[in-house]
């Protein structure tokens, strides 16, 4: 009996939790503006084309599990986003401007409404992005898959996606590392030279600042790519990650 009753009482402290936590976006409605913290908000009614720069951060422990305003439960351990006026279903590519690491997160929740950050990503897209510690970074975010708004049940409105394309298949490197000293570079692109077709120095403007990025490859799939990742990071080199080749992939 005593074990009954704390069980629910778990669960009504878990639904408390969550309808406390989720206050700020009470009133969030799939396709339909909406108003939090005196500010409205107008979902876009298409998403081809948009793309947008600012900062990106995370949710997951405090919200698992609760209601998103697309009315899925949340799941921290999915790559899903929240997003503010995007279309619920549209898939997005966002990409950290300085590292060039990139994820592609399916958006089914509202937010973040917090000055200067465009997107919420589930802890495991930030974990794949690399800004769980930090808890922000600047982002690129641009729509791969727009949804579509489709009726059915008389009035009634819900948005249609189409499979969401695979980005198994096309053109990938792997950078090894960043320096700020082209000279560290040079040295580490000759250590790699001879275990790969490929090897370069790619230098990438940051803040006014230049860094030469190491890079190895190709590899014709995404899987190929990520078992080499797991081979270079047993050798040390634990900040790794694959890039797609641009106008390649995807």
């Amino acid at each position: 009996m005593r074990r009954s009753l704390l069980s629910v009482i778990v669960i009504a402290l878990a639904l408390t939790a969550c309808s406390i936590i989720r206050k700020k976006e009470s009133g969030v409605l799939p396709g339909k503006p909406y108003c939090v913290h005196n500010h409205c908000y107008f979902p876009l009614p298409k998403a081809k084309g948009y793309v947008e720069e600012g900062y990106a951060s995370w949710y997951g422990p405090k919200f698992h599990g609760c209601r998103t305003a697309s009315g899925e439960r949340f799941n921290m351990y999915e790559m899903t986003a929240a997003h503010r006026t995007l279309p619920f279903g549209t898939y997005v590519k966002v990409t950290r401007l300085d590292t060039g690491q990139w994820v592609i997160v399916r958006i089914n929740d509202r937010g973040p409404f917090v000055r200067g950050r465009i997107i919420d990503l589930s802890k495991k897209a930030a974990e794949k992005l690399g800004i769980v510690r930090d808890g922000l970074a600047r982002v690129r975010v641009e729509v791969v898959q727009p949804a579509t708004i489709g009726s059915y049940a008389g009035n009634e409105h819900r948005w249609l996606l189409k499979a969401v394309p695979s980005f198994e298949k096309g053109s990938f490197e792997i950078q090894i590392a960043s320096f700020r000293q082209r000279e560290n570079a040079v040295r580490l692109r000759k250590r790699l030279q001879g275990r790969y077709d490929y090897t370069a120095i790619i230098p990438f403007k940051y803040n006014g600042e230049i860094f030469y990025q190491v890079r190895v490859g190709v590899f014709d799939t995404l899987s190929r790519a990520e078992e080499e990742l797991q081979r270079i990071r047993k050798q040390g080199f634990y900040d790794a990650f694959v890039v797609a080749r641009k106008g390649e992939a995807g």
